[in-house]
């Protein structure tokens, strides 16, 4: 996930606490956005990102959109939208999906949560069940790019029908606790909420008078959670819970070089309208079954790449030497250009250079042998496999 800078931007619910804590703020997808923390208080892109790997660190990504979609028919609506099984997604469940253009163009990568609710049975002042419980209207809790929320918003609008009602939580920050030390942390600022959830897993929990809602999921490649609370309110939920020993505040460096070594392509730069899910190899988010009976946008186009293969393909590369890559950098086999970076930076965790690129398909295979050229220098590089760093997801005991 990720998005693209603004000139014109606008101040995050926490812009104060940041700012308080030492934080350098950049334009970043219409806000101001921490970028690393004071260094002379442990901050910093590197020690974040380490902090991170073997702690917690605390990312604000209020920037991103926070939709709900109800209505009786609101499933069925999105998979016209959307290529991931919504139908079937149970209550508490998220699925990342991808919101594709006609000609099956990724417009947004998004989690997409059912968050219908069982309303309770009915009783009587005897205990009597009156009225059995049920579920609720359809209810979707969408999380979207924040550079692409306001263009996701209207294309949804736009091609979800009248008795399906789409809602900007604008009102709603949303941070996000990620690390190893994630669940211990939390478990002690709410007891019992990380053990009811697994990878993918969301629930709501009453922090006080705070309203939350808590999903096992996130984008560093660590187990984490990320936690949708009022805005106006939020700056208490991140004091108590970097009162917690393994828990620091983390800014969009750290961020950005953690889902790099995890793999994770970032909208804007990895995927783009230009990009289809085959080439971008996001084939598991193509639910099974929708492969073949499509019924969303962009089916043709990407039923062709499935069968055909794409004429391009996103694959991870590993650098020699310590100088890094960066997103434009120009990729070849012998004197062929043969693709050119998306993203690149140094790994932290691995010690080395990594980057992802679009390459022809010819010249994708894991292992093969490959230049980059970085300041008008031809830079030896393999095609590897992703993620760099393995997933550290909590899928249950």
């Amino acid at each position: 996930m990720s998005d693209t800078a603004s000139e014109e931007t606008k101040p995050l619910p926490l812009d104060a606490w940041h700012r308080g804590k030492g934080a350098r703020m950049v334009p970043f997808a219409g806000y101001e956005m921490p970028i690393q923390y004071n260094k002379s208080e442990g901050g910093g892109i590197v020690a974040e990102h380490d902090w991170t790997r073997a702690q917690a660190g605390l990312f604000d990504v209020s920037h991103m959109g926070q939709l709900m979609v109800t209505g009786e028919n609101a499933a069925t609506a999105l998979e016209e939208l959307v290529p991931g099984a919504i139908a079937s997604l149970k209550p508490g469940r998220i699925r990342y999906t991808l919101l594709l253009g006609d000609e099956g163009g990724i417009l947004d990568d998004l989690m997409v949560t059912n968050v219908t609710e069982w309303i309770a049975p009915e009783e009587d002042e005897d205990g009597n069940v009156t009225k059995d419980g049920y579920w609720g209207e359809p209810a979707f809790y969408v999380v979207v790019n924040g550079a692409t929320k306001w263009d996701d918003i209207a294309h949804m609008r736009e091609h979800l029908p009248d008795d399906v009602t789409l809602t900007h939580l604008e009102d709603q920050a949303l941070i996000a606790l990620q690390g190893p030390a994630a669940a211990t942390a939390l478990n002690r600022v709410m007891r019992g909420v990380p053990e009811q959830l697994t990878f993918m897993q969301s629930t709501t929990y009453d922090f006080g008078e705070l309203p939350l809602r808590i999903s096992r999921c996130g984008y560093t490649g660590e187990d984490g959670f990320e936690i949708s609370v009022p805005a106006h309110q939020v700056e208490i939920l991140a004091d108590r819970l970097c009162a917690e020993i393994e828990v620091r505040p983390a800014g969009l460096g750290a961020r950005d070089s953690l889902r790099l070594e995890a793999g994770l392509p970032l909208y804007g730069h990895d995927l783009t309208a230009e990009i289809d899910p085959v080439s971008a190899d996001l084939t598991f988010a193509l639910s099974k079954a929708r492969r073949e009976s499509g019924g969303y946008k962009g089916h043709a186009t990407i039923a062709a790449a499935l069968k055909d293969g794409p004429a391009r393909f996103r694959v991870g590369l590993i650098l020699e030497g310590r100088l890094p890559a960066r997103e434009g950098a120009e990729v070849f086999a012998g004197d062929t250009r043969i693709g050119v970076v998306t993203s690149g930076g140094f790994s932290p965790t691995l010690g080395h250079p990594i980057a992802m690129a679009y390459v022809d398909r010819a010249h994708a295979d894991e292992g093969t042998e490959l230049e980059v050229e970085v300041r008008n220098k031809r830079l030896p590089a393999r095609v590897a496999s992703m993620p760099f760093v393995p997933h550290n997801y909590y899928r249950g005991s």
